[in-house]
């Protein structure tokens, strides 16, 4: 992403924590920004980007705009002008769109010029043209937009990744064609956006994905610290905390002194407990608790028999001593 720049230190300590700016962390989860029953009002200058696109800027964003085949990950909502229906709201999806400048939508074309004016964490109202949008025959299906429908958007950039589209032709075939210091120069461009794609996808809660990205880093170099730090943190979300114990430990061998490393597996032991201590309260509600053992009943038939026969026994020997 935009926001991210890689280090080349291998530590993964507090400024690696903060690659990801943090100050759209509501949006990234979901949290709607203003009014939920139509668009917002704004009272910004209004900037025409294109002749079927206007751009009132609602919250100003930080750093630069983003290229032509930037990978954009955004929230957006979107309603028709003329009626104020609101036909698609990604906050309330809680999953951000991802958009490729220059390869969206037919549909989406206004919104890509609105989103290429953007820098990140920005958030805007479009106004745009039904030519650049939904058209002349609108859409029946999902969204349901009427035909020749001016459009409505609320946009929040959360980010972009200028990296991801120019890494998917350095794949295996291409590298497979590498060797020598070549290769060792393309891995220098290569793991570091991989490291920056799998930092994104964990702050999107897409762990999955971000776990991809990690171990093909670590398919060429295993002792990268930044791909075993972030796979463990997306695995100890995805509870996978004996894999993600692995990774942290392996990390910590090389970069011994990493504070967010000893922060994570402390977490993790942590966690363990508070599982053990659960699953403890839960077998116990099941089986109670241990009964203590029943004192043995005195049996007084046995005990008079002994008694008898120890009784006889010494009548015997002092018969026999006699006898002697």
């Amino acid at each position: 992403m935009e926001e991210v720049q890689e280090q080349r230190s291998p530590s993964t300590g507090q400024d690696d924590e903060n690659e990801i700016v943090t100050e759209n962390a509501a949006f990234v989860h979901g949290e709607p920004s203003q009014d939920e029953n139509g668009p917002p009002k704004v009272d910004s200058e209004v900037e025409v980007l294109h002749e079927k696109v206007t751009k009132q800027i609602i919250k100003e964003g930080h750093g630069q705009k983003p290229s032509k085949y930037a990978t954009c990950f955004l929230h957006y909502r979107a309603w028709t002008e003329s009626t104020q229906h609101k036909f698609e709201d990604t906050w309330n999806e809680q999953r951000p769109l991802e958009l490729i400048l220059g390869k969206e939508k037919k549909e989406m074309t206004g919104l890509s010029l609105g989103v290429s004016s953007m820098k990140a964490g920005e958030r805007t109202l479009l106004h745009v043209g039904w030519e650049l949008g939904y058209g002349k025959e609108g859409s029946f299906s999902f969204p349901n937009v009427p035909p020749m429908a001016d459009i409505l958007y609320e946009v929040e950039l959360i980010g972009f990744d200028e990296t991801k589209e120019a890494i998917a032709y350095m794949g295996d075939d291409f590298m497979f064609q590498l060797f020598g210091k070549y290769r060792d120069m393309a891995l220098a461009v290569k793991n570091p956006c991989h490291l920056n794609m799998a930092a994104c996808l964990i702050k999107l809660k897409r762990y999955e994905e971000s776990i991809g990205q990690c171990s093909i880093v670590l398919a060429e170099d295993e002792n990268n610290v930044k791909a075993l730090f972030r796979r463990g943190k997306a695995r100890a979300e995805l509870g996978q905390t004996d894999a993600a114990r692995e990774d942290f430990l392996k990390a910590r061998k090389y970069a011994p002194e990493d504070k967010a490393i000893v922060r994570e597996l402390r977490l993790l032991t942590e966690h363990d407990k508070a599982v053990y201590q659960k699953q403890k309260e839960i077998y116990k509600g099941i089986f109670g608790s241990r009964p203590e053992p029943k004192p043995k009943r005195t049996n007084w038939i046995i005990l008079i028999w002994q008694w008898l026969l120890s009784l006889f026994f010494r009548l015997f020997k002092r018969e026999r001593r006699k006898a002697d």
